[in-house]
């Protein structure tokens, strides 16, 4: 039995096709309450096993969970009331939810549909190039030379800059909007909590990543460059917008990459052009 601690607001859900509709709320199976007003107040000597909501046709998020059957909504703990899309657009570019922290692009930046492979980037830079190396790296001309995101003298200038600012963000600059770079975190998220199935798209091979909430996107397996070389598209290799502080070494930032065998969270030098899947905020 869990305890109900907040208040569940239903200011927004009134909005949403409720007109002047009670809303019949129940408790254990008992009836609390016709709700004509805004908000439910449940407070904290009460006790319930779940409290149901009965919202024709309304998603409620940021509930500890949640089950809907039909048009009823179940939540058990509290939480706010909003409107969930599983789908939409920013500023020109299709972002899908899978139930995580952030909403995930349909496309890597520089394509147009989910199996094209895009641009590559050296992390850092929001432009392609011929040659991906450090004779043409933006930011330090050699390893011990870093000149921005460094919080170690022995790779060059310390800023302890450790996530990309916007400007430094191949998302942001090629997106706009509020698109930006996933962090490590947010990879980590998407490696850890979804379900990741190898399948050839269009005859591109990569993998169909199925979120918590069973939408989907897909990321080809698009290579990467080194120096002016593609490197196998039975890899993929996508750039977070972190440094990488867990081996504290400038030269290098965080990536998940895979094969249709494997798919790891780790590190490369930041001068190889990678892809990059892009997220934005709920």
């Amino acid at each position: 039995m869990k305890k109900i601690f907040a208040i569940i607001t239903l200011a927004v859900i009134s909005l949403v096709g409720l007109a002047q509709n009670n809303t019949v709320v129940w408790a254990n199976g008992e009836l609390i309450q016709d709700a004509v007003a805004d908000s439910l107040f449940l407070y904290e000597n009460e006790w319930a096993d779940t409290v149901h909501l009965l919202i024709p046709k309304v998603v409620v998020r940021e509930v500890h969970k949640t089950v809907y059957i039909h048009d009823t909504v179940y939540i058990e703990s509290s939480g706010s009331s909003d409107n969930t899309e599983t789908s939409g657009m920013e500023n020109g570019h299709e972002w899908v939810d899978l139930g995580l922290s952030v909403k995930w692009a349909t496309c890597n930046v520089g394509a147009i549909q989910p199996e094209e492979f895009g641009d590559y980037f050296a992390w850092g830079e929001v432009e392609t190039k011929a040659i991906y190396y450090w004779s043409t790296y933006k930011y330090g001309s050699n390893w011990d030379a870093m000149t921005k995101y460094s919080t170690d003298s022995y790779y060059g200038i310390v800023d302890n800059k450790t996530v990309l600012d916007p400007e430094d963000d191949a998302a942001t600059a090629n997106w706009g909007g509020n698109w930006r770079m996933p962090t490590k975190a947010e990879q980590d998220e998407l490696k850890n909590n979804c379900e990741w199935e190898w399948i050839t798209l269009n005859g591109v091979g990569g993998y169909k990543v199925i979120g918590p909430n069973g939408n989907s996107i897909f990321l080809p397996a698009a290579g990467r460059m080194v120096t002016s070389s593609f490197v196998s598209e039975r890899y993929g290799h996508y750039w977070s917008s972190s440094l990488d502080t867990e081996t504290n070494n400038a030269t290098l930032a965080s990536h998940i990459f895979f094969i249709s065998s494997d798919v790891q969270s780790g590190n490369e030098f930041r001068t190889t052009g990678q892809s990059v899947r892009p997220v934005c905020s709920k």
